[in-house]
């Protein structure tokens, strides 16, 4: 025991020229505070909403609304393609000089192929619902990351007030070691163990702000905002599955926007037939008078595999992509889906454990100081019993956010926005 209580007091030594240098970094973390003003009329959907408009992924939404625009024009077209028209003169100017003119104007009007505007149609269709999955999609990502950042905010927020707590504890336990050895009742080591205990909890207390500062700044990088709900605890949703998750629902959208280009390919695999009408203006030789004639032509090509099959076989690929994101995305929805029912239950299950732990810990630690002070316990069986109560606290506090974390991560598993 001499033995234990002279290696403590060399520690002690050694570790009191770090409080002067603990008080500067403390000072110096003080100058990286990011505050979170708490405002008790701020909705957690009104938070999504601000969250959702300043994410980078929305310049890429807005894009595609270009392209849904431009599919629609072509699905809405008078014609297939873009008709085309030329103009063609012939004379025997360096021939025979006789005097023989010609002009010939010709327009080129595209057919439509059978089914190729339904197609084309179907196509537009599934881009602007593809689009609308898209966006939905993203508000439930969205929803996700501010779950996280929520209550990682409260997870450091409940460290940081036991730190505090216990760093006021330890300063009252030394200020009281420090009187008794003044008092002559206690030894010297016990006054430097005390006071290496408060260098320690001012060690994790100074941890545990710094850890707070960066989940506050997370927040703010993700939400742009320096306020925070008072309130955004969740209830579980009754939804049992993902069917109903926009996430499923966008790759879904996929998969039936990649079908319907295929459908489309298939029929535009092969050229359109072409109509062109011509207007023709003669002049013989040695003849001032003019001829004037209409003509009318079809065009029908003769596609072979050569053109259309790297067009089949481009829509192919798209198809077998969007079944392939689809069932990716099925495992990883049902892995996070029994992670989230089970870890749900697990963290009820432990706060009923943690909780009676706590209390059995409250007691002891109070019987505990009564002992101390009455001199029937020494110092080291003191700090042991508040330092499990410390921890008892801890995980009690810590398990009752994990539970509401849980019930987000489950309503974020299912679908639900908040």
């Amino acid at each position: 025991m001499i033995l234990m209580k002279q290696y403590l007091a060399l520690v002690a030594l050694l570790l009191l020229p770090l409080l002067a240098s603990g008080e500067v970094v403390m000072q110096l973390s003080s100058d990286h505070l990011d505050e979170l003003k708490v405002n008790p009329a701020l909705q957690l959907h009104d938070v999504l909403e601000k969250t959702v408009a300043r994410n980078p992924m929305q310049a890429s939404l807005q894009t595609r609304d270009f392209l849904v625009n431009a599919k629609n024009i072509v699905a809405n077209a008078i014609l297939p393609s873009s008709p085309a028209l030329s103009v063609a003169h012939q004379n025997d100017v360096l021939g025979g000089g006789r005097g023989e003119r010609e002009w010939q104007a010709e327009l080129e009007l595209p057919v439509w192929l059978p089914n190729q505007r339904s197609n084309r149609l179907k196509v537009a269709d599934a881009t602007q619902s593809n689009l609308i999955a898209g966006r939905e999609s993203l508000r439930l990502q969205v929803a996700g990351q501010l779950r996280d950042a929520l209550w990682d905010v409260a997870f450091n927020e409940n460290n940081h007030v036991l730190t505090v707590n216990k760093f006021s504890l330890a300063g009252k336990l030394q200020h009281d070691v420090e009187r008794r050895y003044q008092a002559g009742e206690m030894a010297k080591t016990d006054a430097m163990l005390a006071q290496q205990e408060t260098l320690r909890a001012e060690k994790e207390q100074l941890r545990a702000e710094a850890e707070l500062m960066h989940a506050r700044h997370r927040y703010y990088l993700l939400t742009g905002l320096r306020e925070i709900p008072a309130h955004y605890e969740e209830v579980q949703s009754s939804l049992e599955d993902y069917s109903k998750s926009s996430i499923w629902a966008e790759a879904q959208s996929k998969l039936g926007l990649a079908e319907t280009e295929r459908s489309l390919a298939q029929v535009e695999s092969h050229e359109n037939l072409q109509v062109l009408v011509n207007m023709r203006s003669t002049k013989g030789a040695f003849d001032n008078t003019s001829n004037e004639s209409v003509g009318l032509k079809l065009r029908i090509p003769f596609g072979g595999e050569s053109r259309s099959a790297p067009i089949k076989a481009a829509a192919e690929m798209h198809v077998g992509a969007a079944l392939t994101e689809l069932d990716s995305l099925r495992y990883g929805l049902e892995a996070l889906m029994h992670e989230a029912e089970h870890n749900l239950n697990v963290s009820r299950t432990e706060l009923l454990i943690v909780s009676k732990q706590f209390e059995i810990a409250k007691e002891s630690a109070k019987l505990a100081q009564k002992a101390f002070q009455l001199g029937e316990t020494d110092l080291v069986s003191l700090i042991r019993i508040q330092a499990q109560t410390y921890e008892a606290e801890r995980a009690f506090t810590s398990r009752k956010i994990q539970v509401q974390w849980d019930v987000a991560r489950y309503n974020q598993a299912v679908g639900v926005v908040p």
